[in-house]
């Protein structure tokens, strides 16, 4: 194992092996190198002795002394004696010599030689001596920037530190014993303390070498993990604590013999002996009770029942509020990523000074640059968090968000991220955080309920001028802030020749726009609670002690309540229906594995899986709006009276109804809001998924599941009954069951409509009695409330979209939107899609709206 350096192997060329005597050709197996020939082709250089010397030419003494050099791993003689074969290689044995020479540029070159490097460029552009085992090596070499060569030349310096006996690979627990010796001067110790900067470095060092899974080390592998530390990818475990015992550092659990995995991963033994008797439980009785209990059948069933009773309503208010706290969640834990960033910036900065005493050349800023350029990754999926918390926010319900504790965790999260920003841009970063809270400082001035006349003037807009028909822009002082804060940007992304824009810009807009976040959020606070997230909270913890007995009262009070009006039961019983079925089927695999899973969770990016989620919810969210708003839909002028001239009997008495329908098939498309009397609605259809699979159970306990979630018939006792109930007692005999459902009835209605004349007599609409030019209105379950207060004669106004048979006889549109003109109690005018719509429009109007606020108020705002 003891030799020294490592050399190019021996090389010999044709006409060499010809001339060379069978003891000339051998090598001592322990000397290192090759045996290196000279200029003439007859003579072979073999290891000279003192009166050897005396009989060479002072030129061939020379080279000889360079060669032995060279074998003894100097860089510059082994570069000089690559050179020498180039020059041999144009005279003679070209491949051979070539060979040699690329062999000895490589030694030299990874010992950090430039010219070395450059010859070898030169080599790879001319395929000369070039192999197919040398050429992976020359091209890295070649690759390598100023920045990796001067790293390569520390490694070098600290790996024959590490390893002072020179041997070609050392182990792991070695390096780990030589780790002081890095930091001692010409060897020795000295006596005292060790110093904090030099025990930060000891660790680091430590660390890097654990890194790697090899029980040995060679020096080409310390020099790549050093090269790819300097590039900014980090060994996962750099940040980790190295609590490992030396004997098993790098190995698995898997690895370990049973003995020693007991001793040493006790609950990682567990798990396995818990995830094998779950399999083999699942393959041994989990098979027929799956083929037993139909769970594909009660999973479908469940699922429809749950999908039938979601309504766009509902859509409205959950996917934004979804959006909302996924993407803060995301936001917090990138944040948490970038602090934990910063302390692999405080690793990096400490191997980076280790490295600079062994190379004072070492390019700090360019290994800065490349070191934060390839930890991006947190930054960018911060900013995107960032974009969907902007979006969602403006059109999610506020009562559903702790607007003061979001608010606080805001300012939190401001202070700590400023705190974790780089020290070389602290004047501009410094500079641009004041400016920030003081421009946020007078936003929020308006809200204090002092009034504070000449203070509020700070805040105040002079003047506005409008840029374009959609943005305005004020003259106030916390524009000149904001148009200062600007400016600070600039200047944090013009340093190092605007590669700060990622060294120091990014990192600050984490800090930038949690504060920005803040503001926002606190104006939608209230003092009450900001007072309960700040403070609160941590007096809770201390009064918690004290509250403990009154809060077990509490529940136990809201317990008996819950169970007493049955809302309990029901949850417990909703949620026992939902995952009874999910949990037979995830146990009826046989290959399921609750241990691979969680793994498989732990291993997988939590930021990457809520983003591709939000996205996805997104795009199904954009993909519904756009197919609800209707492209080509757009508000017509056309009056019934028109479309029945064009469109009605009286057209297809001059051609044919073939003819006028492809005519009138011109008219998709128009939104139309017409007057007419309404004749009679009829039902079409009912739909009560839930009562559906209740009454798939059995009796008994489809009868109690009937009670559980739908309603009782009324006691019909004489006094004191409602209408409703009375029509209720009418059937409570005829009906088999106690209960009833009818609450998750979802019905579909059809209304027929007739055309009025244009004449008016007196005050009253005079109808015409052709039916052939009524029309039929589909309306859905929105409208139920205002269609069975409707009665025959009334006059109502209404709204649809023309598409489908259009002049035909009887055309039946959908209805978006009915009034009624006449009626004498008021009625609550229905809409479906007319009314979302506008809702969305307005919505992405406020999203947008907002989102420009966001990041150009209070300077430029958005109409």
């Amino acid at each position: 194992m003891d030799s020294e350096p490592s050399t190019p192997p021996h090389l010999l060329g044709r006409s060499q092996l010809n001339a060379a005597t069978p003891a000339e050709g051998q090598e001592d197996p322990h000397t290192p190198g090759p045996s290196v020939s000279a200029p003439s082709s007859p003579r072979v250089f073999s290891p000279v002795t003192d009166d050897m010397i005396d009989e060479l030419n002072p030129q061939e003494a020379v080279f000889q002394e360079l060669l032995e050099k060279a074998k003894a791993g100097d860089a510059k003689a082994q570069s000089e004696v690559g050179k020498h074969y180039l020059k041999l290689a144009e005279e003679e044995d070209e491949e051979v010599n070539s060979c040699a020479a690329v062999d000895w540029l490589i030694a030299s070159g990874k010992q950090g030689r430039r010219d070395a490097v450059k010859l070898l460029r030169r080599c790879l552009a001319d395929r000369r001596g070039i192999t197919n085992e040398n050429e992976s090596e020359v091209k890295n070499l070649s690759s390598e920037t100023d920045l990796e060569r001067a790293v390569r030349k520390a490694a070098l310096v600290m790996y024959w530190k590490l390893n002072p006996k020179k041997k070609k690979q050392v182990s792991v627990s070695e390096l780990l014993e030589n780790v002081g010796q890095v930091n001692a001067e010409d060897g020795k110790n000295e006596p005292g303390p060790i110093p904090k900067a030099a025990q930060k470095q000891r660790r680091i060092l430590e660390r890097l070498v654990s890194s790697e899974s090899k029980s040995y080390i060679a020096l080409d592998d310390f020099v790549e993990i050093t090269k790819k530390y300097a590039k900014g990818i980090v060994p996962s475990n750099l940040i980790m604590h190295d609590d490992e015992d030396d004997e098993f550092a790098g190995k698995s659990p898997e690895e370990l013999p049973l003995q020693q995995k007991i001793m040493k991963y006790p609950l990682h033994v567990i798990m396995e002996l818990k995830e094998y008797l779950i399999e083999a439980a699942s393959k041994a009785g989990m098979h027929w009770l799956s083929t037993i209990i139909p769970t594909h059948h009660i999973n479908a069933l469940i699922f429809f029942f749950i999908i039938s009773n979601l309504t766009i309503d509902f859509f409205a208010f959950f996917i934004p509020l979804v959006i909302f706290y996924l993407s803060f969640i995301s936001m917090v834990i990138c944040t948490l990523k970038v602090f934990q960033d910063s302390k692999a910036w405080e690793n990096f900065r400490t191997l980076t000074d280790l490295l600079l005493r062994f190379e004072p050349n070492l390019d700090i800023e360019q290994a800065e640059v490349n070191f934060g350029w390839n930890h991006m990754e947190p930054y960018l999926y911060f900013l995107l968090s960032v974009f969907f918390v902007i979006f969602s926010f403006p059109i999610t319900d506020r009562h559903w968000i702790p607007c003061s504790e979001l608010a606080t965790i805001s300012i939190f999260f401001t202070i700590t991220s400023y705190l974790s920003l780089s020290t070389s841009a602290e004047p501009y970063t410094r500079r641009a955080l004041i400016t920030e809270v003081a421009a946020g400082a007078l936003f929020l001035l308006d809200l204090l309920p002092i009034s504070l006349p000449y203070v509020k003037i700070l805040s105040k807009t002079f003047f506005t001028v409008p840029v374009g028909h959609f943005i305005v822009f004020h003259i106030s002082v916390p524009c000149l802030l904001f148009l200062y804060l600007f400016y600070l940007f600039f200047q944090m992304a013009r340093l190092r020749n605007f590669k700060g824009f990622y060294c120091y810009l990014v990192p600050y807009l984490v800090c930038f726009m949690w504060c920005e976040l803040s503001v926002v959020i606190l104006r939608e606070s209230t003092t009450i609670g900001l007072i309960r997230a700040s403070v609160g909270y941590f007096l809770f913890l201390f009064a918690l002690p004290i509250l403990i007995v009154g809060i077990v009262v509490m529940c136990i009070v809201q317990f008996i309540k819950w169970f007493i009006s049955l809302e309990l039961t029901k949850i417990v019983v909703t949620v026992l229906l939902c995952t009874i079925p999910l949990l037979l089927r995830w146990w009826s695999k046989a290959n399921y594995s609750l241990v691979n899973m969680v793994k498989s969770l732990t291993k997988s990016s939590i930021v990457k899986l809520i983003l591709v989620w939000i996205t996805a919810i997104v795009m199904f969210s954009w993909v519904y709006v756009y197919r609800s708003e209707g492209m080509k839909v757009y508000n017509s002028t056309l009056t019934w009276h028109q479309y029945g001239f064009l469109c009605g009997p009286r057209a297809w008495k001059e051609t044919n109804m073939a003819r006028t329908q492809i005519l009138c098939s011109h008219l998709e498309g128009h939104r139309v809001t017409w007057a007419g009397r309404f004749k009679y609605v009829r039902l079409t259809e009912i739909d009560n998924s839930a009562e559906s699979a209740v009454n798939m159970l059995p009796l008994l306990i489809g009868n109690w599941m009937r009670c559980l979630y739908g309603e009782a018939y009324p006691t019909c006792e004489p006094q004191n009954v409602t209408m409703e109930e009375e029509e209720l007692c009418r059937l409570k005999f005829l009906s088999k069951h106690s209960c009833h459902m009818k609450r998750f009835d979802r019905y579909k209605f059809e209304i027929t409509v007739g055309m009025p004349l244009n004449g008016i007599n007196g005050s009253k609409m005079i109808e015409e009695d052709d039916i052939t030019k009524d029309i039929v209105l589909r309306a859905s379950n929105e409208f139920k409330q205002v269609l069975l207060n409707l009665r025959q004669g009334s006059i109502i106004e209404f709204s649809t979209i023309l598409e489908g048979r259009l002049g035909s006889k009887w055309p039946v549109f959908e209805l978006k939107a009915i009034s009624c003109l006449n009626c004498m109690a008021k009625l609550t005018p229905a809409s479906r899609h007319v009314k979302i719509e506008q809702d969305w429009r307005r919505d992405a109007h406020s999203a947008l709206k907002f989102a420009f606020d966001f990041f150009f108020s209070p300077f430029l705002s958005a109409v």
